[in-house]
């Protein structure tokens, strides 16, 4: 967005004091390093409870706030999206969470610094979002295993990327797959499936890649089907998730559409944006073009702390999660040779 001199940029920031594991308030000081008062006039507000988030963000609107900025987590994010929909005011982020997923897709840096130089530059798109169930989504929706995960994440009572990885490993073999009938754009289609992701980002969080191709700006959402597989291919595609190579793997069907409609063997659980919900049998994901206002990240040196950032994440959480997957894989080697060992001998 240019900056005219007759022109002051209003921001409003809305922290949710609670979200993630550190304390906001040095970002608070941050501010006035990182905006120019000349240019921007801000304010602050918190949030003391579910949905004080939401009335924040309407206020702004009815204020002519020309940017509301999240303070926290994706659930924060969501919240004050889905508020900003359709509007003239713009959503920027910086990203205080656990997942982070819509700032990490958008290329806000990890860290306050470079999410306020973002900020700074101030450069707004018109980008999609996605429904599902009348709810709002922004990077990801879907129905079966991460639907069921992101309930049983909801109810761990304890939030970061290492509660997720122990819900979806201690679940991931007793679930069992569902029956789905599926239409696009009118041709119907039967599958069994692991899950099914509608993507408008290219990711969960955390940098788990679910549709690595999926954009903001297409007017298209990528659906993942995920067929079922076995435990000895689980570790393979969980490193797939992580170096944005899941659509190659051979249990994985890809689409593309405005529109999908879900038909599903009873009620039960969905997700958008990681927030589960229970909800019917059929269900409608579709995805609204040019529907919300955000900061997204152009500058160079912005770009170069995030790539800086990931890098050292995929680095660190790849080789921990590929020991752990590949120990898990030892183990089930093992046992499996152990009961093939049992039955030679019984016959």
């Amino acid at each position: 967005m240019p900056h005219r001199d007759s022109y002051m940029t209003k921001i409003l920031f809305i922290i949710n004091p609670i979200s993630g594991t550190s304390d906001k308030s040095h970002i608070i000081d941050l501010i006035p390093e990182y905006l120019d008062s000349s240019r921007f006039e801000w304010t602050i507000r918190k949030t003391e409870h579910k949905g004080h988030a939401a009335e924040f963000a309407a206020e702004a609107i009815r204020d002519g706030v020309d940017v509301v900025v999240a303070v926290g987590g994706d659930g924060t994010v969501n919240e004050v999206a889905r508020s900003l929909v359709h509007t003239p005011t713009a959503l920027g982020i910086i990203p205080c969470g656990s997942g982070n997923g819509l700032a990490r897709h958008l290329y806000i840096p990890m860290n306050p610094d470079g999410a306020l130089k973002v900020l700074a530059d101030c450069h707004i798109e018109q980008l999609d979002y996605g429904m599902i169930d009348q709810e709002p989504f922004f990077c990801t929706c879907g129905v079966g295993f991460d639907a069921f995960i992101s309930d049983r994440f909801a109810k761990a009572g304890r939030r970061g990327l290492l509660t997720y990885i122990e819900n979806t490993l201690k679940e991931g073999l007793k679930y069992k797959p569902d029956t789905y009938e599926i239409t696009i754009d009118g041709e119907r289609q039967v599958y069994k499936a692991f899950l099914i992701s509608c993507a408008n980002a290219s990711q969960y969080g955390n940098n788990v890649y679910i549709a690595p191709q999926a954009s903001m700006s297409d007017g298209l959402l990528d659906v993942t089907l995920m067929e079922p597989f076995t435990v000895l291919e689980a570790p393979q595609i969980a490193i797939q998730l992580f170096n944005k190579t899941i659509t190659s793997n051979s249990r994985i069907r890809t689409f593309r559409c405005q529109h999908l409609h879900i038909k599903r063997s009873s009620p039960g659980v969905i997700h958008f944006d990681g927030d589960p919900k229970e909800a019917g049998e059929e269900l409608d994901v579709r995805l609204v073009p040019k529907g919300i206002r955000m900061v997204v990240n152009t500058s160079d040196s912005a770009f170069a702390d995030f790539y800086h950032e990931v890098n050292e994440e995929i680095t660190t959480l790849g080789a921990d999660i590929k020991a752990d997957f590949m120990e898990g894989h030892r183990r089930i080697t093992t046992i499996n040779k152990e009961l093939l060992r049992k039955l030679r001998k019984k016959t």
